[in-house]
């Protein structure tokens, strides 16, 4: 098909992930191509660095042999084996052992999902089977983050905590609840570091009483950084006060880790960090490098005996066709072993400061309020003015202004609605790809603040903030 039937067949046919129908019809698509290394080609022959990693998700890059070699050999081999009936695939149990050998050592049992938002749902009937078996069937009760982003399966969309995700869909349910997020740059008392930690324990521990207490609380549910929310980056030891926190109360501690593992912080998942030890965690994304579908939930023994044990050993009532599918375990398998013996893990732990240096240095932008940022993962935040930290109107359609601006630069990455930008480059991006990625984007960033609209928003913020 040429580019023009398929931009004509898009628009009648192919159902698009969280975009206004309306707005992508008019739109049309951009359809890529291929892509190699840090780079993607659309079908207009436009080259394009990608500092998002497709969605979070392509650590290693795009075009690694080695993968498709690896799924290929296992296409080959055997493409399909149920888990059902007791049948598995030397892949898929190779994968399992490996993952436990390098999660926290509370994990001890992996079940394979086809992403990360089914992982969470996942998660989320192991856990109500738990405490179901353990005859403690009143824990029913959910915590998560405000901003948090926890996918959008019909259950989970309610832990996520953004409106896009509810509006429509009946969600959060009644058994879901926030507390505030670690957001340094918006707290509203102007708390960061043991504060900031304190303030978040305190939250946990009063939104646990207002439910009735620990025996009415099931889980609290985290992204070490939050993603989709606009990058939140805690103060460190935040993470282990929360696990720590929820030991202490008696509820299960819930690590999501789909967009922070595998890399993207710098160590191979974020927990490592603080020597924190979950009782379950949600993996996705960098498990396959986006080479193929796959998330999984890590659980301990505890939670998976209690399952086990449950209704006289009954058979658990959850599984999926492609859990565990061979093909994407033997693509992970070689994902892993290029972050380790490739040297990919390393790399990304190398460029990580000039990572830092390069959003930091933004800050000096009249358009930038704040730079934040942990090993590949970081975000700038856009504001009106710099002093009072106000934010851009949405009638501005900032977000556009600034994803079409990127992309006549060359550079993708995610403006995200609330004109914060997530950034997210492969771990095999080298410190001459950081150098064109921020100069590309400093120069999105001039190309927008030259936008008429735009610096009369400055002005208006700048006048408001000083008449009042």
């Amino acid at each position: 098909m040429s580019n023009k039937a398929l931009i004509d067949a898009d628009r009648r046919h192919l159902i698009h992930p969280v975009v206004s129908y309306r707005a992508h019809e008019q739109r049309g698509v951009t359809v890529l191509e291929s892509g190699k290394g840090a780079y993607l080609r659309d079908a207009d022959g436009n080259v394009l660095l990608d500092a998002f990693a497709g969605l979070w998700c392509v650590n290693v890059g795009y075009g690694q042999e080695s993968i498709v070699r690896a799924a290929a050999e296992q296409m080959t081999r055997l493409p399909y084996a149920t888990g059902y009936f007791h049948f598995g695939s030397a892949p898929a149990i190779e994968l399992a052992e490996k993952l436990v050998s390098l999660a926290p050592k509370s994990l001890t049992h992996v079940y394979f999902s086809l992403g990360g938002s089914d992982a969470v749902d996942a998660a989320l009937r192991f856990i109500t089977n738990y405490f179901n078996a353990t005859g403690r069937p009143q824990k029913k009760q959910y915590i998560s983050l405000e901003r948090g982003y926890h996918g959008s399966s019909s259950v989970g969309a309610g832990l996520t905590a953004l409106p896009a995700f509810h509006r429509g869909f009946d969600v959060p349910l009644p058994t879901q609840h926030y507390i505030p997020s670690p957001y340094a740059y918006r707290d509203p008392q102007g708390r960061d570091g043991q504060a900031l930690i304190d303030a978040s324990v305190a939250a946990l521990e009063a939104k646990v009483e207002a439910l009735g207490g620990p025996d009415h609380v099931a889980a609290f549910f985290c992204e070490p950084i939050q993603g989709s929310g606009g990058v939140i980056v805690p103060p460190k030891g935040w993470l282990k006060a929360m696990r720590d926190a929820c030991r202490k109360l008696g509820i299960l501690f819930v690590a999501d880790e789909v967009i922070t593992g595998f890399g993207r912080t710098g160590p191979l998942f974020a927990c490592e960090a603080e020597n924190v030890e979950p009782d379950l965690m949600t993996v996705a994304k960098g498990l396959t490098s986006g080479y193929a579908p796959m998330g999984a939930v890590l659980m301990s023994d505890e939670i998976y005996q209690g399952i086990a044990d449950g209704d006289g050993g009954a058979v658990v009532g959850h599984g999926q066709t492609y859990s565990a599918h061979p093909v994407s375990a033997a693509i992970a398998l070689e994902v892993i072993r290029l972050y380790q013996e490739g040297g990919l893990l390393a790399n990304g732990q190398a460029q990580a400061p000039v990572f830092a240096a390069g959003l930091d240095a933004l800050r000096s932008h009249p358009l930038v309020g704040d730079s934040r940022h942990r090993g590949l993962l970081g975000a700038l935040e856009l504001v009106a003015d710099k002093e009072g930290k106000a934010r851009f109107d949405a009638s501005l359609q900032l977000s556009d202004k600034i994803s079409a601006a990127a992309y006549r630069n060359q550079l993708i990455f995610r403006a995200f609605g609330d004109n914060i930008l997530g950034f997210a480059p492969a771990l095999c991006f080298t410190q001459d790809e950081f150098a064109l990625m921020f100069e590309r984007l400093k120069r999105t960033l001039d190309d927008v603040l030259d936008d008429v609209s735009v610096r009369a928003a400055l002005r208006s913020a700048e006048g408001a903030r000083k008449a009042a």
